[in-house]
């Protein structure tokens, strides 16, 4: 997607002189081979990164998605009834993981390993885009690495979560629907493009319910295509049948999954939904957390994802825009303002703070803004560009605001998880609470800090370049390291069985319902061999039918005491557990 038909050429016309012929060759020869090697350094980036993660910590969220690709590789599954649905499209690319290991701790690596070689993408689709909008070879490049380490692609691709592949899709089916909508080649490339961008947009929609909103997107623009013949009519039809065969595979792929991890039912977010969208208060309700997740992606871009909504709206709203390409920045538009909304209608109250302002379901298109942002800082005269920032910066203290009076006292007293917040944590130098204010106040410092450095003619671009990469990297690893790392050693403490199960042992397990799901979940990753039996030890003593039992303990009590009306002969303590508080609940484990 261009900023305006003529991008390319003018970033020719802005771009110094080539020293000859030669030189500009051999560097296009080169590209593929650039291309290729910032690849293997954003993988192996990751992998450094990950080498402290070793069990899942954003529960139940990573668990599910475990669980579920446990499943579809034929091992035993989970009870996650009235949960969230964790569907199984990002499932089916860790398949790998537990066909080649069953050990959970080496899965969990192999894992991170599946989701570096797929996140890494961003630097090469990102190059791609940023070449669309006008960028030097040069300058796409250093920020398409840039690209690679914003913290909503690098953070989240250190766990099993579905965002640490759906800004890498996103991207891409962006590009192929550009390609095709765009594009003047043959009627088989045109096929090829909207069959790639369907089933993108498909894939998309196996992952998580935000990907209806690419799908829908997709849908739209395959039909005015169709309407309106942008382009052949034999690509629109390739389009809609890979659509519709995509999306009949991840349907039935989801239903096979439904009654192994669901039994009982999951948590009705369609309802929620519904209920919020045709009520005054939900109504309410939903655009205050709407704007809380603007307000997010605004700050902790330091306002760059702000100057590419701008520029994208401009794109759909100028008169001289081809269709093709209005259609596009409408369904980006959309897809925006979808995710915002859908997310927040569906959101159950769960009194966290994260509720009202929550970075991580726009991630999928934060590195998009975040691109279009750069090419209107870096290619729009100086004058200009301090109309989009000045609108930007106003838009950022007024959602802000929104946030303050609609959030209120909630910010600081509702549950406070540090997960939620690894860049507002950094801008904030906070890790303990929510500060709205200290974090707006950052993001117009580091969109003052962007507009400075972007004024040299030759050195602005690597100026802004090295901002960015310093504070996604900065991010990240303070973010592993303060909020992720203890997470994981916890984690890795209260599963622990390597004192209760002997290695090559797999006995059959029973376990407390009455354990919190933030221990029981863990213990089900852990017992990988088999399913476990569930029973109430609210009023039933445990079955004696298995080998090891998983009892509810609440931290006070003689662990011997945990087996109603007594353990029968032969059945010994074999191990006892806390909880998430050191004091509190936890697990007593008898094996006999």
């Amino acid at each position: 997607m261009t900023l305006s038909p003529s991008a390319p050429v003018r970033a020719a016309e802005q771009a110094p002189p080539a020293r000859g012929g030669r030189f500009a060759a051999l560097a296009v020869r080169r590209l593929p081979l650039a291309l290729v090697l910032g690849w293997v350094a954003q993988v192996a980036l990751r992998v450094w990164f990950s080498r402290g993660q070793s069990m899942p910590v954003a529960s139940p969220d990573e668990l599910g998605y475990l669980f579920s690709a446990r499943v579809l590789t034929g091992g035993p599954g989970a009870d996650l009834s009235y949960g969230t649905v964790y569907r199984g499209g990002y499932p089916l690319l860790l398949a790998p993981a537990f066909w080649l290991a069953h050990r959970p701790d080496t899965v969990y690596e192999i894992m991170l390993v599946i989701n570096a070689l797929v996140s890494a993408l961003m630097l090469p689709l990102g190059y791609v885009l940023l070449r669309r909008l006008g960028l030097t070879r040069r300058r796409a490049y250093l920020f398409g690495h840039v690209m690679a380490v914003l913290p909503a692609v690098l953070f989240f691709s250190e766990f099993a979560l579905t965002d640490a592949v759906l800004p890498v899709v996103t991207l891409g089916w962006l590009l192929c629907a550009h390609s095709w909508l765009t594009g003047k080649g043959s009627v088989r490339a045109a096929s090829l493009q909207a069959a790639g961008a369907s089933v993108l947009a498909a894939y998309a929609y196996a992952c998580h319910t935000r990907g209806v909103l690419l799908l829908a997107a997709q849908g739209a623009l395959l039909l005015a295509a169709l309407v309106l013949r942008w382009r052949p009519w034999r690509a629109q039809a390739a389009g809609l049948a890979a659509l519709a065969a995509v999306t009949g595979a991840g349907m039935a792929m989801n239903a096979r999954l439904l009654p192994v991890l669901y039994p009982h039912g999951d948590n009705k977010l369609g309802h929620n939904l519904a209920v919020r969208l045709t009520s005054p208060d939900g109504l309410g309700w939903t655009l205050g957390l709407a704007t809380g997740q603007l307000w997010c992606q605004l700050a902790i871009t330091g306002g760059m994802a702000g100057l590419g909504l701008l520029a994208i709206g401009r794109v759909a709203v100028r008169r001289r825009t081809p269709g093709p390409l209005r259609a596009l920045a409408l369904a980006l538009l959309g897809i925006v303002a979808g995710v915002a909304v859908a997310t927040s209608a569906a959101l159950p109250d769960e009194h966290r703070v994260g509720n009202y302002v929550y970075a991580r379901y726009l991630a999928m298109m934060l590195p998009i803004l975040f691109a279009v942002g750069v090419a209107t800082l870096l290619r729009t005269p100086r004058r200009n560009v301090l109309w989009p920032a000045a609108a930007t910066a106003l838009a950022l203290v007024g959602t802000a605001v929104v946030v303050d009076r609609f959030a209120g006292d909630r910010l600081s007293t509702y549950d406070y998880q540090p997960y939620d917040f690894p860049e507002t944590s950094l801008l904030t130098w906070n890790w303990t609470e929510f500060r709205l204010w200290p974090a707006t106040v950052a993001g117009l410092v580091l969109l003052g800090l962007a507009l400075l450095a972007s004024r040299p003619r030759r050195s602005g671009p690597a100026l802004v370049a090295v901002l960015y990469a310093a504070l996604g990297l900065t991010v990240v690893t303070t973010a592993l390291d303060r909020i992720s790392g203890p997470l994981n050693r916890h984690s890795v403490a209260v599963s622990d069985l390597s004192d209760v199960v002997p290695r090559g042992s797999h006995p059959s397990v029973a376990i407390d319902w009455s354990i919190p799901w933030d221990v029981r979940l863990p213990l089900g990753y852990r017992v990988w061999w088999t399913d476990m039996t569930g029973y109430g030890g609210w009023n039933s003593p445990p079955p004696t039918n298995v080998g090891l039992v998983f009892a509810a303990w609440d931290g006070r009590q003689a662990p011997a005491t945990t087996w109603r009306g007594g353990a029968p002969a032969g059945w010994r303590v074999a191990a006892v557990r806390h909880g998430a508080d050191p004091n509190g609940p936890g697990w007593v484990a008898w094996t006999r």
